[in-house]
């Protein structure tokens, strides 16, 4: 990690052309693994003529300075935050500008990658600082949120969700990064980024590892629910895969798969660490969340997720509107959805509808959710449990039940598949063309 001094004279390559100069830099954080650092830098103007828009006072800069590779070849987990770098800055420069106000995040003021002299083989995003209009790190106060954080937070993701639900085209116009092992294989790990295929860091094909984890691991009651074939005609393939498989979304546009039509732009990492919230005396507040490293296509449920299990107040998900709540018995105990549950998801539901012009019919968000907190919970079975979990765990015991999803689910599942095997074949036919062609006019 470069030390401060280091770090503000990388700020000030970027902000000379703006007229900017970073006068102080203090370093917030480390990134995980040490792979750089986010910093706050205190800025003035290099020009004396007055301009209708004042100089920033606090800028934030984000320096990436991945750490030596080990071994022969990287790792998976060291692809997967390279890419996510990449991804993130993408984000930043190319779709940001696009976000109407009312969806509040970060705009970049400088960026530069490796390709450019004065990056020194960094990626160096500079952003305006959100602690200005948005001066309460949700994280600081707690792990859970207050009432009004929550409705703040599933708003934003509403307006997310529903504004990038009608730009599939836009999304999809630049080059979707893969899991990171299929990158590296393919040969596309350094070509120009776009956003992930698949948004988030938990998605059943980047954690292979930690589903052979959970296949091995005797003592978990999910090990047989989640992992053990289930017969023909699907093609004896788990639970875990055939959700993963309905929540996934299409490699190809022209070859869309049964919940295409839901499929929008995910954060991908939702959680209390990366929320800033304005202060909320009168039982509202606003939010902008940051962190856009595992942004990707998907269902937008899929964010609400982790957010409902790692952030939410148990209070507001059990409740059942009447000031009771239920207890939940034990380790095996089944939850159905409760009012509490319910009304976030429809608060949700309403204001994804209006800002997209689509309806998301209530049937058809309720089979999405139960399939996202399914494969949410798969992660954390192979990887560890945190947050709400019995609440998890006692809602998937419940979806789990309900045979009318399981037919529901299979029956999709099986013509995902269907569509999974069209894209795949004609993947490899362009592939193999694109490879004859090269031979001809070598």
């Amino acid at each position: 990690m470069h030390s401060e001094e280091e770090l503000l004279a990388l700020a000030n390559e970027l902000l000379l052309p703006l007229h900017l100069e970073a006068t102080e830099c203090e370093v917030l954080q480390p990134l995980w693994a040490d792979y750089g650092s986010i910093s706050r830098l205190t800025i003035s103007s290099r020009s004396t003529r007055s301009t209708n828009s004042p100089a920033p006072k606090t800028l934030i800069l984000k320096s990436i300075t991945p750490p030596p590779v080990k071994g022969s070849s990287p790792s998976e987990s060291h692809l997967r935050k390279l890419i996510s770098y990449e991804v993130e800055q993408h984000f930043y420069t190319k779709l940001v500008p696009l976000l109407p106000e009312s969806t509040p995040v970060a705009r970049c003021v400088a960026s530069a990658t490796p390709l450019d002299s004065t990056s020194k083989q960094n990626i160096t995003t500079i952003l305006t600082d959100l602690r200005e209009a948005f001066p309460i790190a949700a994280e600081e106060q707690r792990s859970e949120l207050s009432t009004s954080q929550v409705h703040a937070a599933l708003d934003w993701l509403a307006n997310f969700h529903g504004f990038w639900s009608t730009r599939n085209a836009e999304l999809r116009s630049s080059r979707l990064r893969l899991p990171p092992l299929e990158e590296q294989a393919a040969g596309t790990f350094t070509k120009s980024p776009g956003v992930w295929l698949n948004g988030g860091y938990t998605y059943f094909a980047t954690r292979q590892s930690e589903y052979k984890t959970l296949q091995e691991d005797s003592d978990s009651p999910w090990r047989e629910v989640l992992c053990s074939p289930l017969p023909d005609p699907l093609s004896k393939k788990s639970i875990a895969e055939l959700v993963a498989a309905i929540i996934a979304p299409s490699r190809l546009s022209s070859i869309p798969n049964p919940t295409s039509p839901y499929e929008t732009l995910l954060h991908g990492d939702v959680k209390s660490a990366n929320l800033f919230t304005t202060p909320s005396p009168s039982s509202s507040a606003s939010a902008a969340f940051f962190d856009f490293q595992y942004v990707g296509l998907g269902l937008g449920v899929c964010d609400l997720a982790k957010l409902f299990t790692c952030s939410v107040p148990m209070s507001m998900l059990i409740g059942s509107g009447d000031g009771s709540a239920p207890r939940l018995k034990g380790k095996q105990s089944k939850l159905e959805m409760r009012e509490g549950e319910r009304r976030l998801l429809e608060r949700y539901r309403q204001t994804y509808e209006k800002v997209s012009g689509k309806a998301y019919p209530w049937e058809e968000l309720e089979r999405h959710w139960n399939c996202a907190l399914v494969d949410w919970l798969r992660f954390q079975a192979g990887w560890g449990f945190w947050g709400n979990t019995y609440w998890l765990e006692a809602r998937v015991r419940f979806i789990l039940a309900d045979q009318e999803w399981t037919k529901w689910m299979q029956r999709t599942a099986a013509d995902t598949l269907e569509f999974v095997a069209l894209a795949r074949e004609f993947e490899t036919s362009e592939t193999q063309a694109t490879m004859s062609d090269a031979s001809l006019n070598s």
